[in-house]
């Protein structure tokens, strides 16, 4: 251990050509495969989340090279997948399940580029995969694989350090290419990587031939998007509005990014990571990459960004913080060795019991009673959110279904969300009920309603748009859980549907 900190220690090129510990095989594919059991079993429940439906439905029904808070690789993956097999929801969450168990095996492998052994790599992958990692994970959504995106770069930049095989920055660039096409938030962690690399070296990175060629691959990608986004007023700028009102920062902020790496493992050792990766000479090569994700993690909070973007920094700090503990173990005695292992493995089974309990494995009767008030369980909370959008498309029908034959003549569904809308469109198209329109987000780019439209079914809280724009309004009694927005019907219209739907429109 000695030889190889002196080895690492004098300067960004020590690592150059460094000869790896032994690869921990089995017990990372046993990691890997406990995961992959847990993510399958929670993938097939509950129900969708209001965003898979309308990931689905912004594919299926509106296919295009851009929309309003994102770029299409997720909606055109969803509507492709739901194709394949619809209503399955343990195909359709298959990428998110596959990218908790790819960032959980590459934080076992940058670990061991570190110079991480067997308990490094172990540990650095059990605590990738109980973080918010997994939490996101369970659903198929742009947050839950570009995190996998952010991962491979690192590795590679990572592996770049130790073997300077510039097929590595190249492929980063193509990886940076699909992480485009997920979000659009890359761009701040190759700003970062640049002036870490700058400020830390190793510079001769930046001016490689490759990073220049993965970097060209990567606008090449990019381009049909770019072009949507600019015959449509740059649309993506307003996201940044949307998100500054839902995540205000704070204190809620640090709670759920330093919780959810996760108190028993996953935070001690992304707090001793990122010590590690500024202090420690044994990781001095890779301290650009400690000072990129310090900065990628500042952008976040002064823009107000939402705080599980953190999980996309994760893998880097918690493999280094294994790594640095492993070697600080291996510096003292037997007996501290042995206790501090013994320390590890009940920390390991305490999170991976707490993990498990929290994962959406269980019947909603099930996690009911594991939830103790006034603490609820994580899963609860899941069946929560993905039971949500059936019960509200279940009352629009049965509202719509209560109409006489008369008043669905010229009739249209509006609602006040894209949530609402959504769970519309992909439950009620089952239904036999029409699309549904919406002013809010990327609903209204979907197009507005028909001009001989002449009567609306309103989903959502009362609107003074419509209560201005038409003569007649009643509430249309359904029988729905409270909570349910009510469903109005407006008909006599008397403002033409042009200068109505500027009016609807939101964020």
């Amino acid at each position: 251990m000695t030889s190889q900190v002196t080895a690492l220690a004098t300067g960004p090129r020590a690592a150059a050509g460094r000869v790896l510990p032994p690869l921990a095989r089995l017990p990372l594919a046993a990691v890997g495969t406990v995961v992959l059991a847990v993510m399958l079993l929670g993938s097939r429940n509950y129900g969708y989340f209001f965003d898979e439906a309308y990931f689905v439905v912004a594919g299926r029904d509106h296919p295009a090279a851009g929309y309003f808070d994102q770029p299409p690789l997720v909606p055109l993956l969803a509507a492709g997948l739901d194709r394949l097999a619809h209503g399955n929801l343990v195909v359709l969450r298959l990428p998110a399940t596959l990218a908790v168990v790819g960032i959980t095996l590459l934080t076992g492998l940058i670990a061991r580029e570190l110079g991480g052994r067997r308990w490094a790599q172990v540990l650095a992958a059990a605590a990738a995969a109980m973080s918010l990692v997994s939490s996101v994970g369970h659903w198929l959504a742009t947050y839950s694989l570009d995190p996998l995106w952010w991962t491979v770069i690192v590795y590679l930049l990572v592996r770049w350090v130790r073997t300077r095989d510039d097929r590595l920055l190249l492929a980063a660039g193509a990886v940076t290419a699909l992480s485009l096409l997920t979000k659009f938030l890359v761009p701040a962690l190759w700003i970062a990587v640049a002036v870490g690399a700058l400020a830390c070296g190793p510079r001769r990175m930046l001016t490689r031939p490759a990073l220049r060629g993965g970097a060209a691959l990567a606008v090449a990608a990019i381009v049909p998007t770019l072009w949507w986004q600019a015959g449509h007023d740059w649309a993506y700028t307003r996201m940044g509005a949307v998100v500054r009102a839902e995540w205000p920062g704070g204190a809620g902020f640090a709670l759920v990014g330093l919780f959810g790496a996760g108190l028993l493992i996953g935070l001690p050792l992304l707090l001793v990571g990122v010590v590690a990766l500024l202090r420690s000479p044994a990781l001095r090569p890779y301290r650009f990459l400690g000072v990129a994700l310090v900065l990628v993690v500042a952008a976040i909070v002064i823009t107000h960004g939402r705080a599980y973007y953190l999980a996309s920094v994760y893998a880097l700090p918690m493999a280094a913080g294994a790594v640095a503990v492993e070697s600080w173990a291996g510096r003292r005695r037997r007996v501290v060795r042995t206790a501090l292992r013994i320390v590890a493995v009940l920390a390991l089974l305490g999170s991976t019991a707490s993990w498990i309990a929290a994962a959406p494995v269980w019947s909603p009767a099930i996690a009911e009673r594991i939830g103790t008030p006034p603490f609820r369980a994580p899963a609860t909370m899941l069946i929560d959110g993905d039971t949500m959008l059936e019960g509200l498309s279940d009352t629009v029908v049965a509202a719509y279904r209560s109409l006489p034959p008369a008043d669905r003549d010229g009739l249209v569904i509006v609602a006040e969300s894209y949530p609402f809308a959504a769970a519309v469109d992909f439950y009620g198209r089952d239904q036999g009920l029409p699309r549904a329109y919406s002013g809010h987000r990327a609903y209204y780019y979907f197009g507005r309603p028909p001009d001989d439209a002449r009567a609306v079914l309103w989903v959502g809280d009362p609107s003074p748009v419509l209560d201005g724009a038409f003569r007649h309004r009643r509430a249309v009694p359904v029988s729905g859980e409270d909570g349910d927005p009510v469903v109005r019907l407006y008909t006599d219209r008397t403002v033409a549907w042009p200068a109505l739907w500027e009016r609807l429109r939101s964020q």
